[in-house]
């Protein structure tokens, strides 16, 4: 929604919420005209209070002469008025020192827990979303309905699955199913060897059948890696006064985080956009509460975009300082999972 204001609305719009952000207070007049550098009467002040107010980006509390933005004057804010800083050198270090490309999971937890610390709220990352590609699988039999899979990747990566089976099937089964998979399909994922199987397998006799589909869903699950993010300082919101004040509001945060699936909705919006994203209250169309903000940004492994990064947070936050924190994590995290 594009809405002229003009300049002087704008920058007492700019002026409130910065004040506000910084305060937690409602917005008087007084402190407009103080701090705007805009030399304008009281009552000229008030009139453009009035007029912002009726646009929708500004409420006034019902118990003060003040004024607070709206999850829409949030809204005009960071994608018309934010001037974002420069991120301190020292944050900037910690965040350099702790991203290195030694270990992968290590880096996912660590980008998260400095999201976290960095803005004292928490911090999400979305785990790489990567198809597993197998070079060669193996299937032992354990006991009458459990088989190991045993899946090497190109890289030379040794994975097992344990499989739960309906049959029994005899060892010679199990080399036969194997063979028939490292011929015709050595160096795909799976996710691709099943689209592909669904339609062939009907040659295949049945009892072949449901070996190969418990051995692709399992190899499947091997690509999503168990947790699909990673999140740290969900506690940090508790000292948010502006969510804590009304344990309602601090519920429903919470209970996105225990809706893990609305959580994933937002960090897989986020995928789809280029750079920064600001998602404020319920516009990433998942049901978040008004004064909950997201800041994510994807980044990438080798060039393909993979996962997200994110603060959670509430909307009255310092967005010209998150913003940076959130893209430079993504930029450092990219670069720490891309082989060189």
């Amino acid at each position: 929604m594009n809405f002229m204001l003009d300049k002087r609305a704008q920058i007492l719009l700019k002026t409130l919420i910065e004040r506000y952000i910084a305060e937690g207070q409602p917005i008087g007049s007084r402190t407009l005209s103080k701090y705007s550098g805009l030399d304008l009467s009281p009552a000229t002040i008030r009139n453009v209070m009035a007029d912002l107010e009726e646009l929708g980006f500004i409420a006034s509390p019902h118990t003060s002469a003040g004024r607070v933005p709206t999850p829409l004057g949030y809204r005009f804010f960071v994608d018309t008025l934010l001037i974002v800083k420069p991120l301190e050198s020292n944050a900037l270090h910690r965040i350099e020192d702790e991203l290195h490309p030694d270990n992968p999971q290590r880096v996912i937890q660590a980008a998260s827990q400095l999201l976290s610390q960095l803005t004292q709220f928490a911090g999400v990352v979305m785990t790489p979303r990567r198809a597993v590609t197998f070079k060669h699988i193996e299937f032992l039999k354990l006991s009458e309905k459990r088989i190991l899979m045993i899946v090497v990747t190109p890289d030379g990566d040794v994975q097992n699955r344990i499989l739960f089976t309906e049959l029994d099937y005899r060892p010679s089964e199990l080399i036969e199913a194997a063979n028939y998979i490292n011929q015709h399909y050595a160096g795909q994922s799976f996710e691709s060897v099943r689209t592909q199987l669904h339609g062939e397998l009907r040659e295949v006799r049945e009892d072949m059948t449901r070996l190969m589909n418990a051995a692709l869903e399992a190899g499947s699950a091997l690509a999503e890696g168990g947790e699909q993010y990673v999140i740290s300082g969900e506690r940090n919101l508790f000292a948010v006064r502006d969510l804590s004040q009304d344990m309602g509001r601090l519920k429903q945060v919470l209970e996105l985080f225990e809706r893990k699936t609305s959580l994933i909705k937002i960090l897989d919006l986020a995928l789809r956009g280029q750079g920064v994203q600001i998602f404020i209250g319920g516009e990433s169309g998942v049901a978040a509460p008004d004064d909950v903000s997201i800041v994510t940004s994807p980044y990438k492994v080798d060039g393909e975009v993979v996962g997200t990064v994110g603060v959670i947070g509430p909307t009255r936050m310092a967005y010209e300082r998150v913003v940076p924190i959130v893209d430079i994590t993504a930029k450092l995290l990219t670069s720490a999972l891309s082989q060189h």
